[in-house]
């Protein structure tokens, strides 16, 4: 069987990617065997290699980590080159990932449906960076209360108070780039329209 040493390789290499992956998203074992149902000492063996993997143990793992499962096992890109993108909905809104692969920052398309429009404020760790593609989004950040127009981005500590939905009555289409761990969006070229930039202790811009 001439793909059988491939075949070997990938299964070997599966075990180091669900360590990195449930790392990088700062997960616990006790997490993840709570979220999939799967023990503890048989997530541990998994990942150290120690367990062969098996579709019983990775569609659960592949659902808890919301990641397909050819990305878990390392398949190869075949066929047709062009990125198949998933919408997914959470929370009543249309969200497409665009970033191909776990890491510290992620990247989104998604549209928030007119009736989003009432404010509910949260905090986490991290820090996001928002574009606006078409529609009116309300942007609220700590005492910052703004509207942001179509080409205007905004970037903020999600440790603040923050929200952001609807404005104007049609449903508003962003970019946003996320770092889990506070990692800040290194912007090269600042459109045209005014960037807000909104940070712990700064003034609102306009």
């Amino acid at each position: 069987m001439e793909h059988a040493p491939a075949i070997a390789r990938a299964l070997t290499e599966v075990g180091p990617r669900l360590k990195r992956l449930r790392t990088q998203r700062g997960v616990t074992l006790a997490a993840l065997a709570e979220a999939t149902g799967i023990s503890k000492s048989t997530l541990s063996r998994l990942e150290s290699g120690q367990r062969r993997p098996s579709l019983e143990l990775l569609l659960p793992l592949a659902a808890a980590h919301q990641v397909p499962l050819d990305e878990l096992v390392g398949a190869p890109t075949v066929g047709d080159p062009r990125v198949h993108l998933t919408p997914r909905v959470r929370n009543g809104r249309t969200v497409i990932p665009l970033t191909g692969r776990p890491g510290a920052l992620q990247a989104w398309k998604t549209v928030i449906p007119a009736a989003q429009n009432v404010p509910d404020l949260c905090t986490h760790e991290g820090y996001e960076w928002l574009y606006v593609l078409s529609g009116r989004m309300r942007l609220i950040v700590a005492e910052h209360d703004l509207i942001m127009e179509p080409g205007e981005a905004a970037e903020f500590d999600t440790r603040l108070p923050h929200w952001f939905g609807a404005a104007g009555g049609h449903p508003v289409e962003i970019l946003s780039l996320f770092g889990r761990q506070g990692e800040r969006m290194h912007v090269r070229a600042a459109p045209r329209t005014r960037r807000r930039h909104l940070a712990p202790g700064s003034a609102d811009d306009g």
